[in-house]
């Protein structure tokens, strides 16, 4: 076997593929499934102690009981709000409690808001991609009834096919396509699909995004970077609202925020109890712990 024809067995190995007793290819996969903590709390009130974690409570709760707020470590801030949905969906309302958030690090915002969109092109591009690269194989598999294996040294280009699987390798690329994983390299580019899993980064932009799809048999989770700003999304599924967002920028201002965010929970058709967080510095004391705690002595896990 060749140089290159081992490191692609190699990599066939890494990825748990074994040869089936026939002429196909056999993939094992397991799936885990965390526990939703049960039903939440339908809150009338908020419940505001005076401290609670590294929080001290400023002044007193509100007199309809739907905000207060807390003084945590180097001049962070949490506030917590309860939030009548009143026919808004609860995505609706999280938007627009993103959106406030984002408006206090303009800089950071304006920054995600371009790679995002230069991230959806580029998705619109690369599933356009898959679908061609996905009937090329469909026809490929009509023909292949054994595994094959190519390999040249010289050229430094390897490549193995066989039901269901197309994998090439060059000096530079590789592309591995298996039923529910699709990993694609090129340059300084990369992207790994994996079921609802898409991770894409770029090492001569610095940028990198993460993204799984969210239902109500499992978690969504959104990750997008780029240079020194983050921005986080995750939403857990079934019908109550467990979510979390989080943008934060290490190179702030001096006086500025560093790290703002939210931990919101509700029972399905609300109200939602959403802790907003303001930090100076990506690293927080504990402050986004403690606003979750808040939230759960409200809501319940």
């Amino acid at each position: 076997m060749t140089r290159v024809a081992a490191s692609l067995a190699a990599l066939i190995a890494s990825l748990g593929l074994g040869a089936c007793d026939g002429d196909g290819v056999r993939i094992s996969s397991t799936t885990t499934r965390t526990d939703d903590g049960g039903p939440l709390k339908v809150v009338d009130a908020l419940q505001c102690p005076q401290t609670l974690d590294v929080l001290t409570r400023k002044g007193s709760a509100s007199a309809d009981g739907a905000s207060c707020t807390y003084a945590g470590p180097r001049g962070s801030e949490v506030t917590l709000h309860l939030v009548k949905l009143n026919g808004a969906s609860p995505d609706t309302v999280l938007r627009e409690f993103e959106t406030r958030l984002s408006g206090d690090m303009p800089a950071a915002a304006a920054k995600i808001d371009s790679e995002n969109a230069r991230a959806q092109a580029a998705a619109a591009r690369a599933d356009a991609d898959a679908a061609r690269a996905d009937a090329d194989a469909a026809r490929e598999d009509a023909r292949a009834a054994a595994l094959e294996i190519q390999a040249d040294d010289a050229t430094g280009t390897a490549s193995v096919r066989g039901p269901g699987m197309d994998i090439r390798a060059d000096k530079e690329n590789a592309s591995v396509r298996l039923p529910g994983l699709r990993i694609e390299t090129q340059g300084d580019t990369a992207s790994v699909r994996i079921g609802g899993l898409n991770i894409t980064s770029n090492d001569g932009k610095g940028t990198t995004e993460i993204r799984s799809s969210s239902s109500t048999s499992g978690p969504g989770v959104s990750v997008n970077a780029r240079d020194n700003v983050a921005e986080v999304r995750t939403i857990a599924g079934g019908e109550a609202t467990r979510a979390t967002y989080v943008l934060s920028d290490s190179r702030a201002q001096p006086g500025g925020w560093g790290v703002v965010g939210y931990e919101a929970r509700g029972p399905a058709g609300g109200p939602l109890v959403i802790a907003t967080v303001r930090a100076r510095e990506r690293k927080t004391d504990g402050v986004f712990e403690a606003a979750r705690a808040l939230v759960t002595l409200n809501t319940g896990r």
